[in-house]
């Protein structure tokens, strides 16, 4: 055994000596020390693409600037989490009951300097009639806040928050949701069976409320003097005529606010809204007993639509990307944002249609507003694993602006 092991070990010597003089020999010939030379310069360019990628990797992932208000103190964070909710969850800031924050936890977070506010909810009691309900929330409108306490709201009650005067009377610590509850009605209009709700007292008034207008030939029962009661029966018919209804959707209203604590291109909903309802009332004009006409002799509004209302992001940019962006969009457009001369690339920073759809949006870019324009080439560079570099080399070497937006 021992014998064996002795004569491997000697064969190894033998064979590295032998490969020894070998490369010294190679090395002494003409062309040796050149091929040496170049194998050498393969590898160090090699290490040298390898460093180079990786660098590029570290850009795909360039980190966003991210402010963050929460319980009256903000950070200033640098993350690459994908939305608003991964990023609370990594700082450990806990959304307890009725807390809000805006934008919502599932917006993206796809632009530098982006900005989160987590609001917190605070106790509130909702009065509805004898019911009164405790809860936390920190909604901005009643409506919402009723909605928060799972409360149902129709779109005629009537809701104001009141401040709390007397804790000890009133029992409560906070503000109060006051809710005055419309009266439902059912309504029969021309042969058309509806629910109506109203805060009218009588009849009248309620015809009144809701541009109920009686023509020649109408019947109101009962009458217009009647108290109104809830889930009372009131007809209209008329004797004699031919009368059709149709029921029309109101379009739902929309408000929307600016809010300088929340970055461009984001938004919120304060209050959630819904459209309303209207039954449509016509005369037909018949002949040879076919309908040669039809006019509308009334419109009354059965469900009122509810204003939703939104927020939208109106902070500034740093004064670095604002001039990061002049001098890109000077070089791709002149900085002209309505740039469309049919080349097929279009507004200030020249998108392709392929790469303004891929972004998620809609339209031409050139009639975009100029700051949905600056959000998306600031997204666009973003998502680059080189930036500027890669996707503009032309502007990037001409203008000497850094490959990605300033921090």
């Amino acid at each position: 055994m021992h014998r064996k092991l002795r004569q491997t070990q000697r064969r190894l010597i033998v064979a590295r000596r032998r490969h020894v003089r070998r490369l010294k020999l190679f090395s002494k010939h003409p062309v040796g020390l050149p091929v040496i030379l170049f194998f050498a310069l393969a590898i160090v360019t090699t290490a040298v693409i390898l460093v180079i990628n990786s660098g590029h990797k570290v850009a795909a992932r360039h980190s966003l600037i991210v402010y963050v208000s929460h319980d009256h103190a903000q950070q200033i964070v640098p993350t690459d989490e994908p939305t608003v909710g991964a990023l609370l969850k990594k700082l450990n800031i806990k959304m307890n009951q009725g807390d809000v924050v805006e934008p919502s936890a599932d917006t993206p977070i796809d632009q530098d300097e982006f900005r989160v506010n987590v609001y917190r909810a605070v106790p509130v009691e909702v009065v509805d009639g004898i019911t009164r309900k405790f809860t936390y929330s920190a909604a901005t409108t009643p409506r919402s806040i009723a909605d928060q306490a799972g409360v149902q709201v129709y779109p005629e009650d009537l809701l104001q928050t009141l401040p709390t005067t007397n804790f000890l009377k009133e029992d409560a610590i906070g503000e109060r949701v006051v809710i005055d509850r419309a009266v439902p009605v059912n309504m029969n209009l021309y042969g058309a069976q509806f629910v109506l709700r109203t805060h009218a007292k009588t009849v009248g008034e309620l015809m009144k409320d809701r541009n109920i207008v009686l023509s020649q030939g109408d019947v109101v029962k009962p009458a217009a003097e009647t108290p109104i009661t809830p889930n009372q029966q009131i007809f209209i018919f008329r004797k004699g005529t031919k009368l059709i209804t149709a029921t029309e959707v109101i379009p739902m209203p929309v408000k929307t606010i600016t809010d300088p604590n929340l970055s461009i291109n984001t938004s919120a909903i304060r209050q959630a809204g819904s459209p309303g309802k209207q039954v449509v009332t016509y005369e037909l004009e018949l002949r040879n007993g076919k309908v040669a006409s039809k006019k509308v002799i009334q419109k009354v509004i059965v469900v009122q639509p509810v204003i939703e209302i939104k927020v939208v992001g109106s902070a500034p940019l740093s004064l670095s990307l604002q001039q990061w962006l002049s001098k890109l969009r000077g070089c791709e457009s002149g900085g002209n944002y309505q740039t469309n001369t049919g080349n097929g690339y279009y507004g200030a920073y020249q998108f392709s249609l392929g790469t303004w759809q891929s972004l998620g949006y809609s339209g031409l870019p050139s009639n975009a507003a100029p700051s949905v324009q600056d959000q998306a080439i600031i997204r666009n560079t973003l998502r680059s694993s080189g930036g500027l570099a890669s996707q503009n080399p032309g502007c990037y070497s001409s203008t000497g602006i850094s490959a990605f937006p300033p921090q």
